[in-house]
């Protein structure tokens, strides 16, 4: 009977991803780690230059305990140049490839607006879509997703990567945000997808003040009662704020993700995983009772 109660309580209490035909119980945050296959992102682009650099920081990765590896071919940063679809393609599966032979037990997400891209990555063995657009970029996603059992996650942005610094425009920046996701989040549960993961996209169409009244509200998303995941890692809300450059911002980053934590994220995307993982064994300690 006590064990019935337990199950009944975990059930009511966590949410749940199907990966790999597993539950990942977000009850216990996550944390996604970063791999950038591209040269042009902010922070650490153009490190990862050969098979063996992709598989030692993977190695790291997961020593350090990431949960997800977050494997992206398409840099997303403000301005950046797009990328021939071809292109991202060939880096995002070569890399998935390469992971999944040294380490075939990763669990991997695709890091991609682009639907061809998706299905690309999720044929060679990832199992997670992680897409900046929501579906606003490639009205394909959401057939993919509807054809599909992979948990997605969408973000909120305005515009493309090229674009969105300019349409940082709202009446009411938080209200706008759950409106966008609430819509989106019928939709896809209309299409029969079972596992929605939202990103409110920290530095996507925002502003660094409009970032930190985002952090600031962010409990305020859980109205919408589905997992949320949160990704500050180094971004120039951060370095911005406290004059310093990226590779400096890892401390800003452990106090934000710390912020995101006891506002309700359950994935902290980021770069730097051992810190990520210090910081929600932390806030569970500071939470437990």
């Amino acid at each position: 009977m006590a064990g019935n109660k337990l199950f009944q309580k975990l059930m009511t209490e966590s949410k749940f991803i199907n990966v790999k035909g597993k539950l990942m119980a977000l009850s216990s945050p996550k944390v996604m780690g970063i791999i950038n296959l591209t040269a042009d992102s902010f922070y650490d682009g153009g490190k990862i230059k050969s098979d063996s650099d992709l598989l030692t920081k993977v190695e790291k990765m997961l020593e350090d305990g990431v949960d997800i590896l977050d494997v992206g071919a398409y840099s997303s940063r403000p301005g950046a140049t797009d990328i021939p679809m071809r292109d991202e393609w060939e880096a995002a599966v070569d890399g998935i490839d390469s992971i999944l032979k040294h380490f075939p037990e990763s669990v991997i997400s695709i890091d991609t607006f682009r639907s061809t891209v998706a299905k690309g990555a999720l044929e060679h063995g990832a199992c997670i879509i992680n897409d900046i657009s929501g579906g606003n970029l490639d009205k394909g996603m959401y057939d993919l997703l509807s054809e599909v059992n992979a948990p997605y996650i969408m973000m909120h942005m305005k515009g493309n990567p090229q674009t969105m610094a300019n349409l940082t425009d709202y009446n009411h920046l938080v209200s706008e945000i759950i409106d966008y996701f609430n819509a989106k989040v019928n939709e896809l549960k209309s299409l029969g997808v079972k596992d929605i993961i939202i990103d409110p996209g920290f530095g996507f169409a925002k502003n660094k003040e409009q970032n930190y009244e985002l952090l600031n509200k962010l409990s305020l998303l859980k109205i919408l009662d589905v997992p949320m995941l949160c990704g500050v890692s180094r971004k120039s809300m951060i370095f911005k704020e406290l004059e310093i450059t990226p590779d400096q911002a890892l401390n800003g980053t452990t106090a934000l993700n710390m912020a995101c934590l006891m506002n309700g994220a359950s994935i902290l995307r980021v770069h730097d995983v051992k810190e990520a993982k210090e910081t929600i064994k932390l806030y569970e300690a500071m939470t437990k009772n």
